[in-house]
């Protein structure tokens, strides 16, 4: 069987982990809340209404990508592209190519960034691999402009963050909304962690500490981690309702079965979905 992501990927042993997976969206929400172009996450309402739930649908189209077999890894992508051409439609407009760069940039980063604060530093060929598999990722949806290296991608990435990160209205409303959702018991520890895990540039302008103080849970939980405290300390990171789905996250998925959802009026391609004269 042919994989979109090999078996022995480091990416797997990333997307299989419920804890990094946790810690790549905690970053990504600190750093969406930042982009200028937030407002296609607004125009839907879907992700101020629900934030976790949208990251739960997020993370289960990433692990269709990385577990699928390629035929199956395909259907996502083109299922996420016709998504967001049926937004492009509605809305009358597209979204930037830099703003597609900009959340594959992201999940590289945090990728990266997650394992190696949770387990240990990545070699060199690991990091390639990583920006070898979004980067593929992109290149199904037919985005422009990415990078063919570890090190192209790092210049990029230092560009995208000068360029495309601003506090906006918008990002004052997100967070108000992962603290309506999180609760004021759990809001604080996304903060930290986010603080942890985020470039100096998103954690000055979103008012984030360092998170250091995580760093002594962290390495106890690293020793204790298969312990079943260890698991319930994961398991209270997000309310209730939500638990089972964290669990669900340690591990590669079971055979998807079920068809990916298609937008109303919108058509899932075969290839990349972009136009060619963006």
């Amino acid at each position: 069987m042919t994989y979109f992501v090999a078996p022995d990927s480091i990416v797997r042993r990333i997307w299989g982990t419920a804890d990094t997976v946790l810690f790549i969206f905690a970053g990504a929400a600190a750093e969406f809340a930042l982009n200028k172009a937030v407002d296609w996450l607004y125009f839907t309402g879907r992700l101020p209404a629900d934030p976790l739930g949208r990251l739960f649908s997020t993370v289960d189209y990433a692990r269709r990508i990385v577990f699928a077999d390629r035929a199956g890894a395909e259907r996502a992508i083109d299922a996420m592209a016709a998504i967001h051409a049926a937004v492009e439609a509605k809305r009358g407009q597209a979204i930037p190519d830099w703003a597609y760069r900009d959340v594959l940039f992201l999940l590289i980063a945090y990728s990266i960034r997650a394992f190696e604060v949770l387990e240990r530093p990545l070699t060199d060929p690991e990091r390639e691999e990583i920006v070898a598999v979004f980067c593929r990722v992109g290149q199904r949806m037919g985005i422009p402009g990415l990078p063919t290296s570890y090190a192209e991608w790092r210049a990029a990435r230092a560009q995208h963050l000068a360029e495309h990160l601003a506090p906006s209205p918008y990002t004052t409303d997100l967070y108000r909304q992962y603290r309506r959702h999180l609760g004021p018991l759990r809001y604080p520890l996304l903060r930290a962690v986010q603080g942890l895990v985020v470039p100096p540039a998103v954690r000055a302008l979103l008012h984030l500490g360092t998170g250091a103080g995580l760093r002594p849970a962290l390495a106890l939980y690293q020793h204790t981690k298969q312990l079943a405290i260890s698991q319930w300390a994961k398991s209270a990171l997000l309310p209730a309702a939500y638990r089972a789905r964290i669990r669900a996250l340690d591990g590669a998925p079971a055979a998807y079965a079920e068809p990916l959802p298609t937008p109303t009026g919108a058509r899932c391609p075969v290839g990349p979905h972009r136009s060619p004269t963006r």
